[in-house]
Parts: structure tokens; sequence; C-alpha cells
């Protein structure tokens, strides 16, 4: 549907279930999404613009749309730095505008923000922007979960090197904000928490506050299924409960202890950026264990 506005030079409003995308001319203008701070969040908590400039700005050029050009011609901001910001806005409220989605999409044909032209871009470029977006994330750590549910701290020891913005974000989970609260809280753009928040996750910082627990067999490679440096596999079933129901013979040697194995492997998603997926599956298998 975007392709084809943008074929078409269409002028409106697209809506999804996540947020919304200006089009003029079929080149994205603006976008919002509930998930993300808004572009006023951005400048005023950054004290790039004091709240009182944004709201005159808004009261005396809101109606005629050209919000952005009295910032920049009332000398509040530089054109600059409002298209830096801007653009930021844009492409962070588009890649949750843009994302996976149960409801329709509408599209209101005229329809214009009131902040006014600042900087377009093409729908190509922002589509390709939110697909390398959605990659990364992936790459850190690949359970979505922590980007949208409450979070809670593990318990696990922080690191004394934790980058000073992850540690901020980590400041703000408390076991009821979501990542879009912490962003908000902060005046962040949301991708950079999702960012910051995946990176916890994967270092065995951060869980979602009732993580899913998976049912039936374990799969291959994970903690109960893996080989005993110590001997040769066990060729028995796998314990089924506290009881020691099916639990091998006195004689093989028992792994090891389960919080090892949960150290060993955050240890090694921490020290790597781009964590390897069958360490972290291994990781939440342990942790599902314990």
């Amino acid at each position: 549907m975007l392709s084809r506005l943008a074929e078409e030079r269409a002028t409106g409003v697209l809506t999804r279930e996540r947020g919304v995308l200006y089009l003029v001319e079929g080149q994205v203008v603006h976008a919002e999404s509930p998930a993300t701070p808004g572009l006023d969040v951005l400048l005023t908590t950054r004290g790039a613009l004091g709240s009182e400039g944004w709201w005159e700005a808004v009261s005396e050029a809101g109606a005629e749309r050209r919000v952005g050009r009295f910032l920049v011609d009332s000398g509040r901001l530089t054109a600059g730095a409002l298209e830096l910001c801007h653009l930021g806005a844009l492409y962070d409220a588009a890649f949750f505008t843009l994302g996976p989605s149960s409801g329709p999409a509408r599209f209101r044909y005229g329809v214009a923000h009131w902040i006014g032209p600042v900087r377009p871009v093409s729908v190509d470029a922002v589509e390709r922007e939110t697909l390398r977006r959605r990659d990364l994330l992936h790459r850190i750590w690949p359970e979505p979960g922590t980007d949208t549910e409450p979070l809670v701290r593990t318990g696990r020891a922080v690191d004394s090197i934790l980058p000073p913005r992850q540690r901020t974000v980590l400041d703000q989970v408390d076991g009821e904000r979501t990542a879009s609260d912490i962003s908000l809280v902060l005046g962040r753009p949301g991708f950079h928490t999702l960012v910051d928040l995946r990176r916890l996750a994967a270092a065995g910082i951060v869980t979602t506050r009732s993580p899913t627990v998976a049912s039936g067999p374990l799969p291959s490679g994970s903690l109960a299924s893996g080989p005993d440096e110590s001997g040769p596999a066990e060729s028995g079933p796998v314990p089924s409960g506290p009881d020691g129901a099916g639990a091998p013979e006195a004689s093989v040697p028992p792994p090891s202890p389960v919080s090892t194995v949960v150290a060993q492997a955050a240890e090694a998603a921490q020290a790597s950026a781009d964590p390897d997926v069958a360490l972290l599956r291994r990781l939440r298998d342990a942790l599902e264990a314990l």
C-alpha cells in the first residue's frame, strides 16, 4: 500500500495500528507513534528547545502548518538542528508504525501535519531503514518480548564497565515499565531504548516480567541434551521433575550446576556485540530450568 501511494505521488496520512505516516506527493514528511517520544519531547527534554518556545510555535504557526519554519525563522532552532532531530523522530516513529500488525491500514487523502515541511524522505529510504533496524535487533537478541512487555532485573550482578547509556536505561527497569515507558521517561528515541534493552537481555541482566516457559522436550543442543565434557553422553531420559523421576543412574556423573552454565553463557553473550543465537537459546533454556 505504501509503495502504491508513493507511485501515485499521494498526499495524506497513512494510519496503522502503532502509528501514522504523513505523505506529501508520495514522500514521507512526518511520522508519529505512541511507542516513541514525539519531536516535541525529543527537543524539549534534551534542552535544544524550551517548552515555552515549542508551545509558542504551535500557537503562532500551527494553524498554518508551518511550525518547523517558525522555529527556524524565530531563531529558536537552526535549520540543521531541526532537520537532524526531525529525521531522527521520523525514522524512529516509522519503524514502529511499519512493524507487524493485525489491524487494517487506512489512508486519508489531503491530510497534512501542522509541523509543516522540514525534509521529505523517500518511501524506499524509510522501508530500507526499517528493515535494517529489525535485522539489527534480531542479531542482538532474537526474542522480541523485551520490546513490549514489562521488564524486570534478573538479579545478575551488573558489570562495572556497563556503558552509561545502558545503565541509565537499566535504572528505569522496575517490573512495571515497558520499553516505550522508559523511552518516554528519558525523552529518548524508542529504537535506541530497544537496542539497549536487548543488549541487557542478551547479557542476562533483564528479562520480561512473566517469561514464557516452553513446554515439551528441550531442543537439540540445549543444556539437557548437550555433551558432558567429563564423560560420555547420557543415554537415559531427561529428569521430568523435582522428584527425580526418569533421572539417570547414580553411576553416571551428574551434569554441571545450571547456575554455572547460566553465568558462563551470560558472560559470553555480554562480551559479544553480536551474540550467537544458539548460545542465547542455551542461556534461555538454562534460565528456565532454574
